[in-house]
């Protein structure tokens, strides 16, 4: 939350909240930066700014190139941790030092750095931005960045169909 308010008038606020019902637990942090879940919100100069957060303990452990699943599977996880990483880094910097993330923990797991690197292609290409990946300057990323992070994820898509005709796809409890 951003407020203009002091920090003691916060902390005020807070404590009221937590002490409404015995089952709300509030841990209060006052910075410029916060992680929720996988992502790691910046107040930079009051503009917010997002880039991916790594627990400290989580490992880099991915499935395995050489388990036995379909290939589809193994091309679904550099492309689904591309994508989701083009969706949360804000700007090409974060977003540079994420794949990097992605590489090493793809090559750790034994996947052939030909076939990560045919994947990154495949982002690209897949979303019609083949100028973002040979340009890949601030401009370009913050192109693809806006175009994918409001485009509907294929449950979304699914939400939707279901709900424009309910005669044809009706709603299952």
């Amino acid at each position: 939350m951003i407020t203009n308010e002091t920090i003691d008038e916060i902390k005020e606020q807070l404590e009221k909240a937590q002490n409404q019902d015995v089952n709300i637990k509030i841990n209060n942090k006052i910075d410029i930066s916060v992680d929720f879940l996988d992502v790691c919100i910046i107040n930079e100069n009051s503009q917010l700014k997002t880039r991916i957060y790594h627990k400290p303990a989580a490992e880099p452990y991915i499935l395995p190139y050489r388990s036995i699943h379909p290939r589809h599977i193994h091309r679904n996880i550099p492309y689904g941790a591309l994508l989701h990483a083009v969706r949360i880094c804000s700007n090409i910097n974060d977003f540079n030092t994420e794949r990097c993330h992605i590489d090493v923990s793809l090559l750790l797991n034994g996947y052939p750095p030909n076939f990560i690197t045919k994947q990154f292609y495949c982002l690209f290409h897949l979303n019609n931005d083949m100028s973002g990946l040979k340009l890949m300057n601030e401009n370009a990323y913050h192109h693809i960045h806006q175009r994918l992070l409001h485009h509907p994820t294929r449950h979304e898509k699914e939400l939707k169909k279901m709900t424009e005709d309910p005669i044809e796809k009706p709603f299952v409890l």
